[in-house]
């Protein structure tokens, strides 16, 4: 998928894109499906509570996903927003529970903006939705930001230049900057928000969270573009690293259990 110049002004005016539906039919039901055995054979690996649960290391717990993070129809857009050779960051599936309580956004930046690139873009989210979104559910929600806007503390940024909701039916994709100012819509409803979310950033810069794991099957992959892809890593994969350095193969138990552990020891989950 390439970019229309229309689209491109899109996203220099607002700082994010709908890509549309990057999943449909099979595709689609086969990503739902890995999701849903994921929250119900691997309840030790998500955690948050309340409203929304995560799991960050689903790259482990269900590889089938790097199939999203690397997908054809997202990858050639991400490139020409990005600019230069992209890497892969973080890769969150969230679970966003029905809720009956009152309205709720917790509006933020993910990070800064980085000023010397064209969009002022240091990293990239897409959020793909895996369950139909609409104004009955939870959803994703930014106020959009120009390239070239004056940059606004948060109240003032949705004050002044309001929010969007986007909605969209299972399989859209949406990207964003994450240096524009968005949140998760919490919203009194009876329905559950499914969603794929996935950071990506510029390979000659530093990484941008310790929450996922980079596994060896792509950080040692054969295809030295792969390699490049996954070959920006965060201390919490050097961690991994170090403390089986010489173990020679892991199980997968002992290596979510190994994950838990990191994420205690970095004060990222209690248990």
């Amino acid at each position: 998928m390439s970019l229309t110049a229309g689209q491109i002004d899109f996203f220099k005016s607002h700082g994010y894109l709908i890509l549309g539906k990057i999943l449909d039919g099979e595709e689609l039901q086969r990503y739902q499906e890995v999701f849903d055995r994921d929250w119900e054979q691997m309840p030790t690996h998500w955690y948050g509570g309340g409203k929304q649960t995560m799991n960050c290391d689903a790259l482990v717990t269900s590889p089938e996903f790097d199939g999203i993070i690397r997908h054809p129809e997202v990858l050639p857009p991400l490139c020409a927003l990005m600019g230069g050779e992209v890497c892969f960051s973080e890769l969150c599936i969230r679970h966003m529970a029905p809720h009956e309580g009152e309205l709720s956004r917790a509006w933020h930046r993910d990070r800064y903006h980085w000023l010397e690139h064209p969009y002022r873009m240091d990293y990239m989210q897409l959020m793909v939705y895996l369950t139909d979104v609409d104004e009955t559910t939870h959803c994703f929600s930014i106020s959009p930001e120009a390239a070239n806007d004056e940059i606004l503390e948060t109240n003032d940024q949705v004050a002044r230049r309001d929010i969007r909701d986007l909605h969209g039916a299972a399989g859209i994709g949406i990207l964003f900057n994450v240096s524009v100012v968005h949140t998760a819509t919490v919203r009194p409803t009876r329905s559950v928000r499914k969603s794929v979310q996935i950071y990506y950033g510029h390979r000659d810069r530093p990484y941008l969270s310790e929450d996922s794991l980079i596994p060896s099957q792509w950080r040692d992959h054969e295809d030295p573009e792969v390699r490049g892809f996954y070959g920006v890593l965060n201390g919490k994969t050097k961690k991994y690293i170090e403390r089986t350095k010489g173990r020679g193969e892991i199980g997968k138990a002992e290596m979510l259990s190994i994950l838990v552990e990191l994420d205690i020891e970095s004060g990222k989950r209690k248990n």
